[in-house]
């Protein structure tokens, strides 16, 4: 804990068998006092693995719900588990955990509500084997979402991420979609809802265990941030009803 908050780190696991245990053995359980992985039916020993290197919680798709309805899943539990800071890490080692002190601590003493790990921050992305292609399209996408959504964030698609629970049960991340535009979807939410976002220059690692989406995904993803920014702008700007920027329903 921090200050008596609850922090849970959640990990959307796919295939991770190679690089779960190290990502695992980083996290830094000073203040990490439980950790949820959620395998989306992998294909490999993802989940027999969580179980044996003693993860808390362990939870396994019945069949692939995508990247979007993994962390869907993720911070459902978190929330269920009454966290108080949920970080949200890529299982594949490409981001370090090393930083979830210096993230969680920004919430913790409530000068932000959502932390960002920034690959482009700095001179990490690229030194780190980050495709130039992939960069490129990272920095026009989120020079577009900023204009569009009067930002200035440095990126919008890390997979590193730190959010309080007050955010997680005020946006509506189950209306996202369940693949990949899932994260840029949640973060328009978060602005959209007034949340302000802090930034933190976090070195990535790109190796051939480390998951990356194909050029294929990488396009359709690109598309999905434009459409995401272009609908933010209407229902920010003109008043249109956009679905994914709908209040949240009560459960009460």
């Amino acid at each position: 804990m921090i200050k008596n908050k609850k922090v849970i780190v959640v990990l959307p696991a796919y295939n991770s068998e190679k690089t779960l245990e190290k990502t695992y053995n980083e996290i830094p359980f000073d203040i990490v006092d439980e950790v949820i992985l959620v395998d989306d039916f992998s294909w490999d020993m993802t989940f027999e693995i969580a179980q044996q290197i003693g993860i808390q919680h362990v939870i396994r798709h019945d069949s692939n719900k995508g990247y979007g309805g993994n962390q869907k899943s993720c911070y459902d539990k978190a929330l269920s588990l009454q966290a108080d800071i949920v970080v949200m890490l890529h299982p594949d080692y490409q981001y370090t955990p090393k930083l979830i002190h210096s993230m969680c601590y920004l919430i913790a003493n409530e000068v932000y509500e959502v932390v960002l790990g920034s690959r482009i921050l700095g001179k990490g992305a690229l030194h780190g084997g980050m495709p130039l292609y992939k960069y490129i399209a990272n920095r026009f996408l989120t020079l577009f979402q900023n204009i569009l959504m009067g930002q200035k964030l440095s990126e919008y698609h890390t997979g590193f991420r730190a959010f309080s629970s007050n955010v997680l049960q005020n946006i509506p991340y189950h209306k996202n979609s369940d693949d990949f535009v899932f994260d840029n979807q949640m973060l328009a939410q978060i602005c959209f809802s007034g949340f302000e976002i802090a930034e933190i220059t976090c070195p990535t690692k790109y190796f051939e265990e480390a998951s990356s989406i194909n050029f294929k995904r990488s396009s359709i993803y690109g598309m999905g941030v434009l459409k995401t920014s272009i609908a933010y702008f209407l229902a920010k700007k003109m008043g249109f009803q956009i679905r994914i920027f709908e209040k949240r329903e009560s459960k009460n």
